[in-house]
């Protein structure tokens, strides 16, 4: 195993962004490269993209950790949300390791963030039921259990109000029904109950682009179980796949 930095790769529908990681401290190695997301967002056309990004950090020489917005399982894609539908079935640890020629984990992006948290963040040496969701286009979700992440729980599809979750209580459904802050956050109390009565948690950690904006709807989330904002905010899908793929690599 390499001894260099560990590179995160965050693949979303928009844009594919990558930095070296120290795995000591959880933080970027020089600048955060982005590149945007080729279309149509295919394997091979992604993979030229990843192999850019990589050719901008040329001291960092060891494995690389991709998250893709998705159920991944042994490194092989089974579901595609705002990628194109060829990842699905596709070994994708297999085709960006071939690509990359190096040692690549591919997993899903709301884990990758969830065991950042676990590792350098607001989930760090907590006991019990962790559950991070990201706010989004979508919800996101990682379940942590005594320091171990559950992989692929897609939370973000529990029926709610007779609804898909996400529909309904993501930040895009905010910003597409032009809901006030307390309006949304009533959406959101009424997710997270819903995930008290399933999963009786310790904490849940809030993710995604909006946990940038904690105090316009946190604070309005009337439920039982702790509940805090990520630390490592947009970051976390980059550094947890680097964090990964180092100790795949191990």
């Amino acid at each position: 195993m390499s001894d260099a930095h560990p590179i995160g790769i965050d693949f979303g529908g928009t844009g594919i962004k990558a930095a070296p990681v120290d795995l000591t401290t959880g933080e970027f190695v020089g600048e955060r490269e982005r590149i945007d997301t080729p279309k149509p967002a295919t394997p091979d056309a992604v993979g030229d993209v990843m192999a850019q990004l990589c050719d901008r950090f040329p001291d960092s020489t060891g494995p690389v950790g991709v998250t893709v917005p998705g159920v991944v399982r042994r490194g092989v894609v089974h579901s595609a949300a705002n990628i194109d539908k060829s990842w699905i079935g596709t070994d994708a640890d297999k085709v960006l390791t071939e690509r990359l020629g190096r040692p690549v984990h591919v997993l899903n992006d709301a884990d990758a963030a969830g065991y950042a948290e676990l590792r350098y963040g607001a989930a760090k040496d907590r006991d019990g039921l962790v559950i991070l969701t990201t706010l989004g286009t979508g919800i996101g979700s990682a379940l942590l259990w005594d320091g171990v992440l559950v992989p692929n729980t897609e939370l973000g599809h529990i029926e709610l109000d007779g609804h898909d979750a996400e529909s309904r209580a993501s930040a895009s459904a905010r910003e597409r029904e032009d809901l006030s802050w307390s309006d949304w956050a009533k959406r959101l109390t009424a997710y997270y109950q819903a995930l008290e009565k399933l999963f009786s948690p310790d904490l849940f950690v809030v993710g995604g682009g909006v946990s940038k904006k904690p105090e316009k709807f946190l604070p309005m989330i009337e439920i039982d179980t702790e509940i805090v904002v990520a630390k490592l905010a947009n970051n976390g899908g980059i550094v947890g796949a680097a964090a990964l793929s180092h100790l795949k690599d191990d």
